[in-house]
């Protein structure tokens, strides 16, 4: 297997590693059909086997603090995406992609990386097992149907009838909403110092 930087001709490939690493995920139906473009500078990786990508992680970073992250001082990086098709999971592709972009990212001079994910135990203890630590969260809620749009959210457009809608929840009831609404994630911030 190689890591290397991602070409424009990875694209397809890409995006076919990254949806079938989602599928088992809370993030299945978070589907993309053609590969981010950052605003700001990017470390783009993948890890290859047989010419196909059976791996990836996107860091955005900053250049200008705050403008990425959301929380912390100096400059830091944004995993965007990181993912390993089903077939090689537990060969430690996705370590070795971490590792890969964590010397890219301190040879740029960041601090720390962030990453937000949802409430997948296995993903959340990789996270962990990395030295990453939980900073934040707030739940993704997904609204269906009549009975949960009811009281939930008022269309301001006359004849407007939403059927589904995707939400953030930040306050403090947060077991309410579980309690309300039938898909409900937890969005939690990782957080790693990368030390130089």
């Amino acid at each position: 297997m190689e890591i290397r930087a991602y070409h424009r001709e990875d694209e397809t490939s890409w995006l076919r590693c990254r949806v079938l690493s989602f599928l088992d995920t809370a993030y299945f139906d978070n589907v993309l059909k053609e590969k981010e473009k950052y605003e700001n500078p990017a470390i783009e990786l993948v890890a290859i086997e047989d010419n196909q990508v059976v791996g990836l992680i996107d860091v955005e970073y900053e250049v200008e603090e705050r403008t990425v992250c959301s929380r912390g001082s100096g400059l830091g990086g944004m995993i965007w995406h990181i993912a390993v098709h089903p077939d090689y999971r537990r060969r430690g592709v996705g370590t070795q992609l971490l590792n890969e972009g964590e010397k890219i990212a301190k040879e740029k001079g960041l601090n720390r990386l962030e990453a937000w994910t949802r409430d997948d135990q296995w993903v959340n203890d990789w996270y962990i097992q990395n030295s990453f630590s939980k900073v934040a969260s707030y739940l993704h809620v997904f609204i269906d149907g009549d009975e949960e749009f009811n009281g939930a959210l008022k269309p301001e457009v006359s004849n407007l009838y939403p059927v589904s809608a995707f939400a953030h929840y930040v306050g403090e009831e947060k077991e309410k909403i579980r309690n309300r609404f039938n898909r409900v994630h937890e969005c939690i911030c990782f957080e790693k110092a990368l030390h130089f």
